[in-house]
């Protein structure tokens, strides 16, 4: 293997996508991206079946805050982690692989870097955290042990996060998925044998849990690394090329300037969720058990749309490029088609069977039960127009639009979503806060809707690359149960 590949060349797995039935390349091209996603989803969930069945309504309560707060300080790792990935893949596309390492490990200091302040901040600052967010008595104690133990792992997190990113980005998507499987399968075995206790290993209670997710984390940061140096990956770093750890200027300055937008719109969102939160904790323990639980559910209603969004705007991209204007309206509609069938469905099934669904989370003679389910059925029906809303900023994406979704998911979470939960509050009493969200997503997709239908973004489009595209559409997903946004 060499260094330096040539330095022109069509990158590898290139798939041309503006051939063929627009409706299944669609959903073929989204299905890997949703797979992974359900998959990093399905460890937060897994786990908060074993803490709300092994420690109690409270305990689950309190992942719920701290699945929240560190939602937010990933959101700007994510970003930059976004905007490297594109470089790197734009490096590989012309065959150079020295640009794609310098990109990459710029990345990596950045990140790691941020990380290390962040952790120890966190870790000391996690008790005035959660009195910002009015964390219930009942649950401040479980909440603080588990964050401060999670902002331990966050380092192997980020590495972990950012190697899978670069991987992609220069074609190879296959090897972080494997680690990631490595990771949920130890996290999800150690949950109930450290919560619970077994043979030497003493009962550590929540604690339990967040160790095991460190414990997860640096297994998993630990085995990409070696493997990716034993099978001599493009991206490692040797020799020399230690010296791009260190940011340097030009790349630091694209990472910035392309990330700070990405991970702004992540933050701005995060945001909205911590206050959403901090408005639930008001209502006492049982509530915010049950709003957890409910944030897990609304983890994979949202998937689907963030799965379309991204394949729709790599499409798009390509299609823009191709000059075929035509073609773009019919992509549109196509992922709206598929996000209000398969989200719509989902979302049916969720209300059909809701209290099992719940109840594995909330356990059987939870009273929060009866309280998740009121709040799905007012709130849960909300995703299928946050679908809509991302399906058309992934289109307009791909045209070069990038200020219009942070202005509505802004206006929607803001002054509509709270402004009606003031305004209803003294009428509708906690139902404000849970039909402030299908009043926000109509909102947004109104205003989406305006946004795509005027003429000015299509005259001024410009060619976008299309894996540029499909990363700031995941910038969109709401932090919902998850502890870290969409890979």
């Amino acid at each position: 293997m060499t260094d330096r590949a040539p330095q022109h060349g069509p990158r590898t797995g290139h798939r041309d996508l503006t051939q063929g039935p627009i409706l299944s390349t669609l959903l073929i091209f989204s299905a890997p991206t949703l797979a992974s996603n359900i998959l990093q989803a399905l460890n937060g969930s897994v786990n908060s079946i074993w803490v709300g069945r092994l420690l109690g309504d409270s305990a689950l309560a309190a992942t719920a805050n701290a699945n929240v707060v560190m939602f937010l300080l990933f959101a700007a790792v994510f970003g930059f982690g976004m905007a490297a990935t594109v470089k790197v893949g734009q490096a590989f596309g012309a065959g150079n692989t020295d640009a794609a390492r310098r990109t990459f490990g710029t990345a990596i200091g950045l990140c790691v870097g941020l990380s290390l302040v962040l952790g120890p901040l966190g870790w000391i600052f996690t008790p005035h955290l959660l009195t910002l967010m009015r964390t219930p008595p009942e649950i401040f104690a479980f909440a603080l042990t588990y964050l401060r133990l999670i902002f331990v792992a966050m380092p192997a997190s980020t590495i972990t996060v950012i190697v899978g990113m670069g991987l992609r980005g220069a074609g190879d998507a296959q090897t972080s998925l494997r680690f990631m499987v490595v990771s949920v399968v130890l996290d999800i075995a150690l949950n109930p044998l450290l919560i619970a206790g077994f043979g030497p290993i003493p009962p550590l209670g929540i604690a339990g849990s967040a160790l095991a997710t460190a414990i997860a984390s640096y297994a998993a940061m630990l085995g990409l690394v070696v493997y990716v140096y034993a099978r001599n990956l493009p991206l490692r770093l040797r020799g020399r090329e230690l010296a791009y750890l260190i940011p340097h200027a030009a790349e630091l300055r694209y990472i910035l300037i392309k990330g700070l937008p990405m991970g702004a719109q992540m933050l701005m969102i995060s945001a909205s969720g911590l206050i959403m939160i901090g408005l639930v904790n008001q209502e006492g323990a049982m509530l915010s058990a049950a709003y957890g639980a409910s944030l897990q559910v609304w983890t994979y209603l949202q998937m689907p749309a963030m799965a379309i969004s991204a394949a729709l705007s790599a499409m798009a991209a390509q299609t823009i490029g191709a000059g075929l204007a035509s073609r773009l309206g019919k992509i549109t509609r196509a992922g709206l088609i598929l996000n209000i069938s398969i989200t719509g469905t989902l979302t049916l099934l969720l209300l059909a069977f809701d209290r099992p669904v719940l109840t594995l989370f909330l356990g059987p003679t939870s009273p929060a039960v009866d309280a998740a389910r009121h709040i799905q059925f007012l709130a849960s029906w909300s995703y299928v127009l946050f679908g809509m809303t991302i399906v058309l900023f992934g289109t307009m994406r791909a045209g070069g639009v990038v200020l219009v979704p942070i202005a509505v998911l802004g206006i929607a979470m803001y002054p509509v979503r709270l402004g009606f939960y003031a305004a209803a509050y003294p009428a509708l009493g906690p139902d404000a806060l849970w039909l402030s969200f299908p009043v926000g997503s109509a909102a947004a997709v109104l205003m989406a809707t305006i946004a795509y239908r005027r003429p000015g973004w299509r005259q001024k489009a410009r060619v976008v690359d299309q894996d540029e595209c499909s990363e700031e559409s995941q910038a969109d997903g709401d932090c919902s149960g998850r502890m870290a946004p969409a890979l």
